[in-house]
């Protein structure tokens, strides 16, 4: 490659305040809908209705939001029954998103999903299955797929920045046990570690090798048998060649640890400041070490970087399309099926 192409370019994202407006229905009003809420004031959404099983709940986030009393409902029925709604934000606990999302879905209503898509690979089928013969828009909500700064690392893949890519290197590990939410460490409500944190380097994984194969597995349960720490080596299902491509990926809620990322090349490679999962700083580094360029700003976790997946919602909703290309229903199923498996071993 010639040497002024190895360089990165800016983001290809819309600006998520340009998207056309749809109107938003939240159903199960905890902190992610806190901060999704939140951020779509910053673009033309609306939120104008939440369902909880709470009906308390349900109007304390509609006046923190300024939704009308009136669409503050006190079951999720009511909520995907109210014809003032376009899309449904499914953010209850992972336990409970196939069967939420088949309500919305039977509802006729779009669907965003929160991560994990779900708890297992069958109900992320039949989730699937329900939303194509529906003909409604799902997602699963993998917000860092649709941030400028993953789209900066897609492009210099495009272009052949960094050589053969032969490995990614992805951990996200926070604080969360023994002190922290009860679900986490709740078998019944799909606790661990992977399933709440472990998405996040396995989908980049993904997103920057495709599909995967598992090779090995190591990890530590807790007292209540649901996975405190994992670590996993995946590869790229059929790597051509004598040189298979591999993933790396670690997670756990029991310490915080870099939550940083690098994919490897030949050539160069791209490193990802911690939270790598939210809006941060890209940097192409030689093999030399020097560093050739770098996009972006300091680490941090921004959740109004939230908007962005909306957007893309807003988008492909508008245009009459049921999925999006950058997370597509297919992907979400495939990373059910790594998850069931690396569960399955430990």
């Amino acid at each position: 490659m010639d040497p002024s192409e190895m360089r990165l370019n800016a983001p290809r994202v819309p600006d998520p305040a340009d998207a056309p407006a749809l109107r938003w229905g939240i159903l199960g009003p905890g902190w992610i809908a806190d901060e999704l809420t939140t951020s779509l004031r910053r673009t033309k959404q609306e939120v104008v209705a939440v369902g909880s099983r709470s009906s308390e709940r349900a109007s304390a986030f509609a006046a923190r939001h300024g939704i009308d009393p009136a669409h503050a409902h006190g079951s999720y029925e009511a909520l995907v029954a109210d014809d003032l709604v376009d899309v449904v934000y499914v953010a209850t606990p992972h336990s409970e998103h196939h069967e939420h999302a088949l309500l919305a879905i039977a509802a006729g209503r779009h669907v965003l999903v929160e991560k994990a898509f779900t708890a297992t690979a069958a109900q992320a089928r039949a989730v699937v299955d329900a939303a194509r013969a529906a003909d409604v828009f799902c997602m699963e909500a993998m917000w860092t797929r649709f941030l400028p700064h993953v789209d900066v690392i897609r492009d210099a893949l495009e272009r052949g920045v960094l050589g053969e890519v032969l490995a990614v290197h992805a951990d996200h590990g926070q604080n969360l046990w023994p002190v922290g939410p009860r679900r986490l460490a709740d078998p019944r409500l799909a606790g661990g570690a992977l399933l709440d944190l472990g998405i996040y380097p396995l989908s980049f994984a993904h997103l920057v090798l495709g599909e995967l194969e598992l090779r090995s597995v190591d990890g530590e349960l807790t007292p209540e048998g649901v996975d405190e720490w994992v670590v996993a080596t995946l590869a790229a299902a059929g790597s051509p060649g004598s040189r298979p491509r591999l993933a790396h990926v670690s997670t756990s809620m029991g310490v915080r640890t870099p939550t940083t990322a690098s994919v490897c090349g030949t050539w160069a490679r791209l490193d990802v400041d911690g939270d790598f999962y939210a809006p941060s700083q890209v940097r192409l580094v030689g093999n030399d070490g020097m560093v050739l360029g770098a996009w972006g700003r300091a680490a941090g976790t921004d959740h109004g970087g939230l908007r962005y997946q909306a957007a893309e919602l807003a988008r492909r909703v508008t245009a009459g399309e049921k999925e999006s290309p950058l997370m597509p229903l297919d992907d979400s199923i495939h990373l059910m099926e790594l998850m069931d498996a690396i569960r399955a071993r430990l």
